[in-house]
């Protein structure tokens, strides 16, 4: 039985807020979708089967490729209509029985949406169809994005712009009139300016550099913890929660270090910490490192690094550094104490075992097949241990409840 695989891409509205996952899939060892193959078809059922549609988007909708055979096969009716859009490959010919088909898919309460779509006369049945129009902006210029806009902007479809890799791609996307944004965007720094960091990140920013501190200072962390309430009660009541499991009430600094433990306390503090820093900025971002730490820090045992495990998680939280400050991540990563392979893994300073796993999270993270394959072969490990790992990864994020 070959491996199954997922990533899964944020979609957000104009006010930034997730209403939407991509769901991407590699169904086997070719790392495509093999046309030959029943792909499509039989990652939807693996969707279903294999991997919890509930647990992967949450209260989002779930955006699911589909070609030209699983079309035919109607296996998009596998899915529940009200919690997908099914997403049209931009491999997909309008023939007159793929339309008859998307035209019965909307009747039964589907939501349809085309991939990668360039404005082609042959294409109108199937825009009459859809919902979304995606619009890559890697692959069209200004002039292409600014045409499709100005015909279909005012049809009632919503335009979306995919492959959204920086803030001025996303205030271009905005300014023509876009309503839904992908890409990585979010997870980069808006500029890359020397700037002085405000005080309230500041507190944030030493807190963290505390607790990666090889020995803890327990007097500094509960003095800074006093100057912030609210990260404070936010770490007690979460210490308090039963997911927790506790079996007394934590009232204090101290009292949760002797119940939880130094490692464990130090932890929780790191993510209350990259949490509070995340403020204004959006929410998945803090998905996101949450997702990225517990994947490293599950990863670590198929990795063979299972006593690097407090620092992998710490780098998987790490990675978003930069954006959260606007400032580049070797100039963050500078001011706290964390160890050299993690300075190294994220800054591309050099390779080791731990660049090759925040090498293999970035490729799974994009669905990029070929390169995510070259990671585990580095690493020696089995590629079942991917998703696996990914999955618990992303069912401790959303336990958390960010």
């Amino acid at each position: 039985m070959h491996e199954k695989f997922i990533a899964r891409q944020p979609i957000f509205d104009k006010r930034l807020r997730v209403f939407a996952y991509e769901l991407l899939f590699r169904g086997g060892p070719q790392n495509y979708f093999a046309p030959n193959k029943n792909a499509s078809s039989s990652v939807i059922a693996d969707s279903i089967t294999l991997f919890d549609l509930q647990t992967l988007a949450g209260n989002a909708l779930a955006f699911i490729n589909v070609d030209e055979l699983a079309l035919r096969l109607d296996a998009p009716r596998l899915l529940p209509p009200r919690q997908v859009i099914i997403e049209i490959l931009e491999t997909v010919s309008p023939t007159e029985e793929i339309v008859r088909i998307c035209r019965d898919l909307c009747r039964a309460g589907y939501t349809l949406a085309l991939d990668d779509f360039i404005d082609r006369p042959s294409l109108a049945p199937l825009v009459e169809c859809a919902n979304y129009l995606k619009i890559d902006f890697q692959l069209l210029d200004s002039e292409g994005r600014r045409g499709i806009v100005e015909k279909y902007g005012q049809s009632g479809i919503t335009l979306l712009a995919e492959k959204v890799e920086t803030e001025e791609e996303l205030a271009e996307a905005r300014d023509l009139g876009f309503t839904c944004f992908q890409g990585y965007f979010f997870c980069k720094p808006s500029m890359i300016e020397t700037r002085e960091i405000p005080g309230n990140k500041l507190l944030h920013l030493r807190l963290l550099h505390l607790v990666a501190a090889p020995e803890l200072d327990y007097p500094a962390v509960e003095d800074l913890l006093k100057h912030e309430p609210s990260l404070l009660y936010r770490l007690l009541r979460y210490l308090n929660s039963p997911l927790l499991g506790l079996r007394s009430e934590v009232h204090s600094v101290r009292h949760a270090i002797s119940l939880i433990g130094e490692r464990e306390f130090r932890r929780w503090v790191s993510i209350f910490a990259v949490i509070a820093l995340a403020t204004g900025k959006p929410p998945e971002l803090i998905r996101t490192a949450l997702t990225r730490a517990y994947f490293c820090e599950e990863f670590s045992y198929a990795a063979h690094m299972d006593d690097e495990r407090s620092n992998l998680f710490f780098m998987g939280l790490l990675s978003i550094v930069d954006a959260l400050l606007d400032q580049p991540i070797a100039n963050v990563l500078r001011s706290l104490p964390v160890a050299p392979p993690i300075k190294t893994a994220l800054t591309g300073g050099g390779s080791n075992r731990f660049h090759d796993v925040y090498e293999l999270l970035l490729a799974l993270e994009r669905a990029e097949w070929p390169r995510l394959s070259a990671c585990v072969d580095r690493l020696a490990v089995p590629e079942e241990a991917v998703p696996s790992a990914f999955q618990a990864a992303v069912q401790k994020a959303s336990a958390l409840g960010t």
